[in-house]
């Protein structure tokens, strides 16, 4: 009955919102969950009824052999900076050339999900020039973690680019012996704050740390642009916490992205066999890895004790059973693709697909696929200066694609 009656409701939300959506049909997820046995804390929270914008659009493509494309980041005369995970910086000009690579970085560590990660570019760039990026670094013999650098980007007239007074600005601490779950996504805030998604590293250690405020392994982070610590971070001045630390219990944060009707900061994070996550991470809240998680862990059988929710921790506004490996998230709210205004739009690795969905204000009322025609690993999604949506795939020969209305 309660189904029914979210079903009825977001058919009236669809209605009103007048001829641009189509109505709610069945979810578009018709494979088994992974935890079959496991109950939603609420109507709505996964598998929600698929919405159609019912937007045509075509693909173009920016710029091609790219090296597992990471991430993608605007400047502001339109070029696109691109990392590529074996640890090359590039720009993509206008033309969809591409530079060689940015030099000045510091060493990277590129094996496994390591290497050179998310970007950011500093709200005051047209002053300053700074931009920032995320890495895998390896401090130790076989141990590694997820560290942020800054620098200036200074492109000579031959177009050659580098990367000056380059500060290590922050180090996830401790480092383990993995060479997985980095995180790694960079998302400034209004206020210059800047957050970074840290991962569990995906060893028993890391997971544990997961709940531990001494630890800054399955974190995210809020930290200044020179790497120093805001001093209304919510556990600054707490006996045996980290105090870069914003929330805990994460496991793999690949996607974020500030929702531009709130400000605040929306992400989306890896989970096993099942339970891929749509957060809004709030100050000191804890989203439960690894005591409550939905769907199993990868060899079978629950994860610890196989909860999905417990008091004191917060449950994700989404989820997705089987996975679609969620990586890259981006709101619409460009002019370019009217029907999507509002939309939240989600990469996809396994799912191989950007995951389109219809919100009500913090609520996920409608899920829509687009791009399966592609049948690519979607590594990060990014709303453009033009309207386009951008696109980076996943390949050791990535493409940088943008999404516009068909002609």
């Amino acid at each position: 009955m309660r189904s029914l009656l979210f079903t009825a409701a977001v058919a009236a939300l669809i209605s009103a919102c007048g001829p641009t959506l189509a109505a709610p049909g069945a979810p578009v997820e018709t494979r088994p969950a992974n935890g079959k046995d496991q109950v939603p804390a609420f109507a709505g929270q996964t598998r929600a009824p698929e919405v159609k914008a019912g937007v045509e659009y075509e693909v173009k493509t920016v710029a091609e052999g790219l090296a597992n494309p990471w991430g993608i980041a605007f400047l502001p005369d339109g070029k696109i900076l691109v990392s590529e995970k074996p640890g090359r910086l590039r720009i993509v000009g206008a033309d969809g050339a591409l530079s060689e690579p940015v030099a000045g970085l510091p060493a990277i560590y590129a094996k496994g999900q390591g290497g050179l990660l998310g970007l950011a570019v500093d709200p005051a760039f047209a002053k300053n020039g700074l931009i920032y990026w995320s890495y895998a670094e390896s401090p130790a013999e076989k141990m590694t973690n997820t560290a942020v650098a800054r620098g200036k980007l200074v492109v000579a007239a031959d177009g050659q680019a580098k990367v000056e007074n380059v500060q290590v600005i922050y180090h996830q601490a401790p480092s383990l012996q993995s060479v997985q779950h980095y995180g790694g996504r960079l998302v400034f805030a209004p206020d210059g704050k800047l957050f970074v998604t840290l991962g569990d590293r995906s060893v028993l250690p890391g997971r544990v740390q997961s709940q531990q405020m001494d630890s800054a392994i399955g974190k995210l982070v809020r930290i200044n642009a020179d790497g120093s610590i805001p001093k209304d971070n919510p556990f600054v001045g707490k006996a045996g916490a980290r105090p870069e630390i914003w929330s805990i219990g994460h496991r793999n944060v690949q996607g974020a992205a500030l929702n531009p009707a709130t400000g605040k900061l929306w992400t989306t994070e890896h989970g096993a066999r099942g339970g891929d996550e749509l957060n809004i991470p709030a100050a000191g809240k804890d989203y439960g890895w690894p005591t409550i998680t939905y769907g199993i862990e990868y060899q079978g059988g629950p994860v610890g004790a196989g909860l999905t929710a417990k008091d004191g921790m917060e449950q994700p506004i989404y989820y997705w059973d089987p996975v679609i490996a969620a990586s890259g998230l981006a709101f619409y709210d460009a002019a370019l693709f009217p029907k999507w205004k509002g939309s939240l739009f989600v990469g996809g690795l396994a799912g191989k697909s950007v995951t389109r969905l219809t919100l009500d204000g913090e609520k996920v009322v409608g899920e829509e696929r687009i791009a399966t025609e592609l049948n690519e690993r979607i590594r990060d999604v990014v709303v453009g200066p033009d309207g386009a949506l951008y696109l980076a795939t996943d390949s050791a020969e990535g493409r940088i694609l943008k999404l516009v209305p068909k002609s």
